[in-house]
């Protein structure tokens, strides 16, 4: 969690918890158990295990004293119905549920303030904490916190929570006509982010904003410190301190005195200066420091708050988008934290994993949450990664009532307050998505964005152009430009003259018709031609926007396959260049091709090497290949074929543009089963060869892990791969056949088993979660049904 960071209990008291709460015996302390935290007297303890989930709601459920012997007990997150990876039925979760957890106060947290946090729940949440209900908190994508000081027992305590995921008036739902149809993009019910216990002092630092100031200009660089104090008593007398640390190394320090003289909430301003040393943040050096406040109350340590920050300047000018000072072209995606099995439920790390695919494999600096806040594990990664983002309210074309506004309005402060010392974002999206214009609702988002955080501009998406000057107010256009898809002919609007400009959306979604059948847009199972001209329209926009010398750049429409019911087929919209399982489809073979050769070699066909009844007279005459290569060399059957030079006469404004060759074979079967092989030069030397085989009769099953380790949490997990390929190597297009699968070992299979191939084209993957408390080896056994098994083994870690 970004926002600050908590005193984590050791994993001895953690346990010893929840063996309390399960009448157990609690577990031997080990030697090296931490019992210390350098003074600072917050403490909070992850509250993802143990909970005991009863299916659909009951208001009995709610007294402490219910009979939940016969609940299910799961962690957190948690989806409340088992999903598959498509035709998710929006019924199943459209309920009202109820969870429930038995705890003792661990001794370190008697004589504190207590919170519960919730990072995520979908739609609505009301907890009732030993029979006392707290205030129900509606809207998924932010965070729930209550103070549960007045209502807690010296011995075991019951939370209650009840769930409500039914359709809300709340962003982005409310249309009551379409309902679930009415956005795009589906929100599976349930506590699907992590909880924490909190414990503070009576007063105590509820938030810090540490926002970098004169960032270019060394000697007047300085980090303006905003320090909120909350107090549940007056009358105090203390000092506030600030440092800003380097790891061990205090690089700054501030401090003033304070008087608390009420109850209730107040700022305290300090400011570090003296920063001339501090290294820029940036994608290619993404340097983060801490800066760490601290509260002395009567001479003594009271409380410490510690978040990260990264000092970087990025400027939206009518001339393109500028970081440090220097120009940077916007090289983006879109995405949706949507996910199979599980919808949004997945931990930490598998959330960590979306953006090392998008900035490391994709090789994009850019990345749009769509179309609502996301994950701080997420986020995190960005920070770390070094992944630009725009982060926006949650919102889709629709705007609602009042309530629906008040709520609108909420959403935006919470998201500021809890992401605004990110230094990856960028942006915040002070609009729904696509919506009408409403002045008086987004003057007000727009003027709390300022009041809040002065240091970004405010944007939202905008899908026409045609009542711009009336409806657009915002400091950037954003423009969503889908244009007719096909080669050579993606068209991208030039920007609004005098103004910030880039494309929030491109590519993707404008071929869509109905009854056109939906199978067939960049589907791994669908449409031949469609997915191979998928990567060539994403190459198309980023090259045709790069070229245009006021335009931002391009975040194009999307990373990866989502869950849907607009423009869907079976419930999974399929614009991604990755499928809903994490794996490049063709789509992708662009953007994993614009990284420099020294960081690594690529060759990527935008093709199947396949002549089966699907691609009877192979890729064809005008056959894309993306490379980081100077040039390549073609062979079939090793008699060369084609040497191709990158194709910068119609892609003159890509860092790596792509290579075509004529691979036509008539004949369908008459051309027999020949072999590919591509060679890629630079500088004139041999730098990679790649080969691909028509020959499916020697065709091999391949799995692999992410993660060689998770923890044994109960909670972690990892995702396994899985697919068909020809003999060196190379996805086998519309493969089929089954994987079953075997687990032993401290962990479960989430995921379908069995798993047919057939509807995937040849790929997929499962994920194994760790069971809580567990430590050893995992062994996942998967057998396919014709080439027989593989096995991978995760080592699961005790928790610490």
């Amino acid at each position: 969690m970004n926002t600050h960071r908590r005193r984590v209990l050791p994993a001895f008291i953690i346990l010893t918890i929840f063996a309390i709460a399960l009448g157990a015996p609690a577990p031997a302390q080990p030697q090296n158990a931490a019992t210390s935290f350098n003074g600072a007297s917050q403490l909070a303890i992850p509250f993802n295990q143990n909970w005991l989930f009863g299916g659909r709601f009951t208001e009995a459920a709610l007294a402490p004293g219910f009979n939940d012997s016969s609940f299910g007990r799961v962690t957190l997150p948690h989806c409340v119905t088992r999903l598959s990876w498509q035709d998710w039925d929006a019924a199943k979760w459209q309920q009202v549920w109820i969870y429930r957890k038995h705890f003792t106060l661990p001794d370190a947290f008697k004589n504190q303030r207590v919170f519960i946090h919730f990072e995520g729940v979908m739609v609505g949440v009301t907890p009732v904490i030993n029979g006392r209900r707290l205030p129900g908190h509606l809207g998924g994508y932010l965070p729930a916190r209550y103070e549960l000081t007045d209502f807690l027992a010296e011995g075991e305590n019951v939370l209650a929570v009840e769930v409500d995921s039914r359709w809300s008036n709340t962003p982005p739902e409310g249309d009551t006509k379409k309902r679930t149809a009415s956005i795009d993009y589906l929100e599976p019910g349930g506590i699907h982010r992590q909880a924490w216990l909190e414990a503070v002092p009576k007063v105590y630092i509820s938030n810090v904003f540490a926002k970098p100031a004169n960032v270019l200009d060394a000697a007047a660089r300085r980090v303006d410190v905003i320090c909120t104090l909350d107090a549940a008593t007056g009358g105090n007398q203390g000092v506030i301190t600030t440092e800003l640390r380097d790891g061990a190394r205090v690089v700054a320090k501030a401090a003033r005195d304070i008087v608390v003289e009420k109850q209730g909430v107040s700022e305290h301003r300090l400011a570090l200066a003296g920063l001339d040393g501090v290294r820029l943040w940036s994608p290619e050096s993404p340097k983060l420091y801490n800066v760490v406040t601290t509260l002395k109350l009567a001479g003594q340590p009271a409380h410490e708050y510690t978040t990260r920050i990264g000092f970087r300047e990025a400027r939206f000018e009518t001339d393109g988008f500028y970081l440090n000072g220097k120009r940077l072209v916007i090289f983006g995606l879109n995405r949706h934290e949507l996910f199979p099995y599980a919808g949004m439920a997945m931990p930490p790390r598998v959330m960590r994993r979306d953006a090392e695919i998008i900035k490391r494999d994709l090789n994009c600096n850019f990345v749009r949450c769509s179309h609502y806040p996301q994950s701080d594990a997420f986020l995190d990664a960005c920070d770390e990664l070094g992944l630009l983002v725009w982060e926006e309210a949650p919102g889709w074309q629709y705007i609602g009532d009042d309530t629906w506004k008040k709520h609108f309005v909420r959403d935006v402060r919470d998201m500021i307050i809890r992401d605004r010392n990110r230094p990856s974002i960028v942006i915040w999206g002070t609009r729904a998505n696509e919506s009408r214009n409403d002045v008086e609702l987004y003057k007000q988002t727009r003027d709390l964005a300022k009041l809040l955080d002065d240091t970004r501009p405010s944007s939202g998406s905008m899908d026409n152009r045609r009542n711009w000057e009336r409806d657009w107010h915002e400091d950037v256009f954003a423009y969503d430009d889908y244009h007719a898809e096909k080669p050579g002919s993606v068209g991208i609007r030039p920007p609004v003259a005098g103004y910030s400009y880039f494309l929030s959306e491109a590519v993707g979604q404008f071929n869509y018709a109905a009854g056109k059948g939906f199978d067939s847009y960049y589907r791994r199972v669908g449409d031949i031609d469609k997915q191979q001209n998928q990567a060539l329209f994403h190459a198309q926009a980023h090259g045709k926007a790069a070229g245009m010398a006021n335009m931002g750049g391009v975040v194009a429409w999307c990373a990866f396959d989502y869950g849907s019911l607009i423009n869907a087929y079976k419930n999974l919209k399929t614009p991604g260049v990755v499928d809903t399982f994490r794996i490049p489809k063709l789509g992708a073979a662009f953007y994993q091709s614009q990284c420099d050769a020294s960081e690594r070699v690529v060759i990527i066909p935008a093709f199947y090497w396949d002549f089966g009844p699907n691609t009877p007279r192979g890729p064809g005459k005008h056959a894309a290949i993306f490379s980081n290569c100077d040039r390549l060399e073609v062979y079939i059957n090793n008699e060369k074929r084609a040497t191709l030079e990158p194709d910068m006469k119609n892609y003159p404004n890509l860092k790596h543009a792509p290579f075509f060759v004529d691979l036509g074979l008539d004949g369908g079967a008459a051309v027999g089963k020949p072999e590919l092989k591509i060679e890629g030069y630079i500088d004139g030397k041999l730098a990679l060869t790649r080969q691909f085989s028509s020959d499916a009769s020697q065709d091999k099953f391949i799995m692999a892990a992410d993660d060689a380790e998770i923890a044994g949490d109960g909670s972690d997990a990892t995702r396994v791969m899985f697919e068909v390929v020809d003999k060196y190597g190379a996805p086998r297009a519309f493969a089929t056949g089954e994987v079953t699968f075997e687990i032993a070992g401290p962990g479960t299979l989430v995921g379908d088993n069995p798993f047919p191939l057939e509807p995937t084209g040849g790929v997929g993957a499962v994920w194994l979660r760790s069971a809580q408390g567990g430590s050893g080896q995992i062994t996942l056994t998967a057998r396919h049904s014709r080439l027989g098994p593989r096995q991978v083994r995760i080592t699961v870690a005790p928790m610490k």
